[in-house]
């Protein structure tokens, strides 16, 4: 099976561990460390390499469930037992996306739009060399405005087709606000503009859509009928796991891509016994709400 078969038609989901500057602190502290003892960025990104390290390597972290991985720069340049985090993941099966985006501009017409990625050429090709396949950029829609979401969703797909034109596939992630006022008002005209983007694409440019799961079930699910569409998958948005995952289950061509959710009630403290039966727990409740419907 090759790659893009293997994202259209494999079982399981995309685990996101992309975790950066902006999220790891609140990730760490959620995990069980305190504020005193995250005392700057480099400790802060060693322990969070550790964290990723001990779900990585744990029994439970497989291809059986997982049809790859999310991870950013920082991790994709570090070690796993002396193997690169790539290589590793890639010798359990799993392929690999980067993160590329490097935060949100401040809220302009209701969204808040991608900040400019300098360098991105070299990003890249730094990416391939490493062995990564795709990669990931999260934008984010506050407010009902028309003007807005099309400017945020046409920022993306120009950034995808860059990304497509280096032989790699990028996940498009034009979050919606879980809190949003009129999210399904918001969620009708995303999808307006997301197919006219999706329809202007030549047959052999492939993309993953990212999308908040939506008001309406299985809101979304015509967008996987595009072939360019490899796969619809879902954001946890700031819902519990348990609820996510029971949104999810209401949408048929959905597979969950949850960051928060599948860290949920882990923690440095756990013993490796407890840590490897709630991470299995997680794991399994995410995969069978993306595949059994």
């Amino acid at each position: 099976m090759n790659i893009l078969e293997h994202f259209k038609k494999g079982k399981g989901f995309i685990a996101a561990l992309d975790q950066s500057g902006g999220s790891s602190r609140k990730t760490l502290i959620n995990y069980g460390y305190t504020e005193d003892q995250i005392l700057n960025d480099e400790i802060m990104f060693n322990y969070i390499h550790e964290m990723r390290a001990r779900i990585i390597t744990n029994p439970t972290f497989t291809s059986e469930h997982i049809l790859g991985t999310i991870i950013f720069k920082n991790t994709m340049e570090r070690d796993i037992n002396g193997i690169n985090t790539v290589k590793y993941l890639k010798d359990k099966g799993i392929p690999v996306f980067l993160k590329i985006d490097i935060g949100l501009d401040n809220m302009s017409d209701g969204v808040e739009t991608l900040k400019e990625i300098p360098d991105l050429n070299d990003i890249l090709d730094t990416a391939l060399e490493y062995g990564i396949i795709g990669t990931k950029m999260r934008s984010v829609i506050k407010e009902y405005n028309e003007y807005g979401i099309k400017k945020l969703v046409d920022q993306q797909f120009e950034l995808a087709k860059k990304i497509i034109n280096k032989g790699l596939i990028p996940i498009i992630e034009p979050e919606v606000d879980i809190n949003s006022k009129n999210k399904k008002n918001i969620e009708t005209y995303l999808k307006k503009e997301l197919i006219k983007h999706i329809e202007k694409l030549n047959k052999d440019q492939y993309i993953i859509l990212k999308l908040t799961i939506p008001d309406l079930d299985n809101f979304y699910d015509s967008l996987a009928n595009y072939q360019n569409v490899l796969r619809i998958v879902a954001l946890s948005g700031g819902y519990s796991k348990h609820h996510a995952c029971e949104l999810l289950t209401h949408n048929k061509k959905l597979i969950a891509s949850f960051s928060r959710a599948l860290l949920e009630g882990l923690s440095i403290k756990q013993d490796e016994e407890t840590f490897t039966k709630i991470l299995q727990n997680n794991i399994v409740e995410i995969y069978n709400a993306s595949i059994k419907k």
